[in-house]
């Protein structure tokens, strides 16, 4: 076992002795070391019931025959950091998550690992590590967030988001305001739409790195304590087969997860996070082939932010089994892959069926024929840029307008507050991306500061930074190159016409060759905005956005 180092033999006496200072006995000292990574702290709303998710993963490998053994991973909310310096260190967190399970996982052999996680970054991360030091690992989250109850209609924190515009331009009032912020976010768990966390807890079930029902089962249900048992009791039977994660995130698991991408319309973050731990099992997953799937894939969900339904509700409806089975019956799942379960593909979705036709419709009558992120490119966006193309409004779709140039996000959120954002018009926010920002802020407050006043449906953002998945509207991300490597997003000016065509994925400005090469010709490089610390060394060796903002 790879913990011998540590239990075996006469030349592992003094880590024995140091392993029965912890309490451990002679008999647990020669069963199977599970580690269990723990994202739980008292600042993140997804992560405040981790501990007694953990204690159940701990009972679950007890019961199997291990002996458990908690070490930490940090964790940022990006609700929390959205808007302010936080924000930068949002996406960056996944490499030191990342890193530093490598780290514990490679000072200390354990046997096996159980990755405890719920929002935002803390998922890919571990995934990433599973993937790098592909010893036998599965995951579990701490589940979602329950949706609030406001005027009678569901909520969640994206309502709240919208609801400063609202606030700010007379559309509610204080106490309806007030109202809002106090129910927007009822429960512990990750917020409680297809936002970035529950996309990539859904994603875990796909790629067959987590048990069904891991996505969907709400944080504050007792099925989440039991889902974390059977997980702990799982990655036993994980160790004994030694089935490892590239083993079963092969390339072909990375295909059924794009596909089921399309098919619920997860946030664009996905977009990031796939290709970064596609990286790390040793795979170039090229992000072009994304609009190839999405036109073959229905879009059968249409859940918050693009639509009023909620995770709860696609639990409900028969979970990401159902959507699997249903997307099955055109042939574009490979269900022949092994997962965590221990069972293929196709031997976990068998018999799963759609329980609500409104949550998830059939392909036969789908929300849309085609997936719901698309990949768009052009003289803009060479490399590619990313959008949410189920969240956006159809006379969206298609879109010209007069460009509005910012430098960074305030500035532009600025303008709209001021009111100096006309229908019509494209707002620019560039010098955001990996490099530039550094760390690829999210841009939740500028698109809910565009839909709360009311400007949905006749304006569009774009920027080389990356949108929460809490954003809808016609905002158009991780515009590749970046304007800090010269990009041409840096080169747009002030009332340049910018032409997006989601149908036919393109996005382009409509300014000649010959003064986009005039321009480039007096373009410098602006200089760095944080120069010390992490930030600084991220800046230095992270990828592009469309390559995974992946640290070389």
């Amino acid at each position: 076992m790879r913990s011998d180092p540590l239990t075996k033999g006469i030349n592992a006496a003094p880590q024995r002795s140091l392993l029965k200072a912890l309490g451990l006995c002679d008999a647990e000292i020669g069963k199977p070391l599970i580690g269990i990574v723990s994202s739980k702290n008292d600042i993140v709303p997804g992560h405040m019931n981790l501990d007694k998710v953990v204690e159940a993963v701990k009972q679950g490998v007890a019961l199997a025959g291990g002996v458990p053994i908690v070490f930490p991973a940090i964790a940022v909310c990006d609700g929390l950091a959205m808007g302010h310096v936080g924000m930068k260190y949002s996406l960056v967190s996944r490499e030191l998550i990342c890193d530093s399970t490598e780290a514990m996982a490679m000072a200390h052999p354990f046997d096996g690992l159980v990755m405890v996680a719920a929002c935002d970054k803390n998922v890919p991360g571990l995934l990433m590590a599973a993937a790098r030091l592909n010893i036998p690992s599965i995951v579990v989250s701490g589940g979602a967030m329950l949706a609030g109850h406001f005027e009678g209609r569901k909520v969640s924190y994206s309502n709240i988001s919208e609801g400063v515009s609202q606030f700010r331009t007379g559309k509610i009032t204080k106490i309806q305001f007030e109202d809002l912020e106090n129910k927007a976010c009822p429960s512990c768990g990750s917020c409680s739409g297809m936002f970035t966390a529950n996309s990539m807890n859904c994603l875990s079930e796909v790629l067959g790195m987590a048990l069904p029902g891991n996505g969907t089962i709400p944080a504050v249900y007792s099925a989440r304590l039991r889902l974390a048992k059977e997980t702990g009791m799982k990655v036993m039977e994980l160790v004994e087969k030694n089935l490892c994660p590239r083993d079963i995130m092969t390339e072909k698991a990375f295909m059924n997860a794009l596909t089921i991408d399309m098919a619920l319309g997860c946030s664009t973050n996905s977009m990031l996070h796939l290709p970064a731990i596609a990286h790390e099992c040793g795979i170039d997953l090229d992000l072009s082939i994304a609009n190839e799937i999405s036109k073959k894939t229905p879009n059968l969900c249409h859940l918050a932010p693009a639509g009023n339904h909620f995770i709860e509700e696609l639990e409900d409806a028969g979970g990401i089994r159902a959507v699997m089975a249903e997307i099955n019956k055109l042939g574009l799942l490979d269900t022949t892959l092994m997962t965590v379960t221990g069972k293929t593909v196709g031997e976990n979705i068998a018999g799963a069926k759609i329980l609500d036709p409104e949550i998830i419709h059939s392909v036969e009558n789908p929300i849309s024929p085609e997936g719901g992120i698309a990949v768009l490119k052009g003289n803009l966006a060479p490399d590619g840029s990313v959008v949410k193309r189920a969240a956006v409004a159809p006379e969206m779709m298609q879109h010209k307008g007069k460009a509005r140039v910012y430098d960074c996000e305030e500035d532009a959120l600025n303008a709209i507050y001021a009111g100096q954002i006309n229908p019509g018009e494209v707002v620019v926010i560039r010098y955001e991306g990996p490099k530039g920002g550094p760390g690829m802020r999210e841009m939740l407050n500028p698109t809910s500061a565009i839909m709360g006043s009311g400007l949905g449906h006749c304006v569009a953002l774009i920027t080389d930074g990356r949108f929460s998945g809490a954003t809808r509207g016609a905002a158009i991300g991780h515009v590749s190159p970046e304007a800090a490597v010269g990009g041409p997003i840096a080169l747009v000016e002030e009332g340049d016409v910018i032409s997006i065509d989601i149908t036919n994925n393109t996005i382009s400005v409509e300014v000649s060759d010959e003064e986009m090469a005039r321009r480039r010709a007096q373009w410098k490089p602006r200089q760095p905005r944080v120069t010390t610390g992490y930030l600084s060394r991220y800046a230095k060796q992270v990828s592009s956005g469309m390559k995974g903002a992946v640290l070389s």
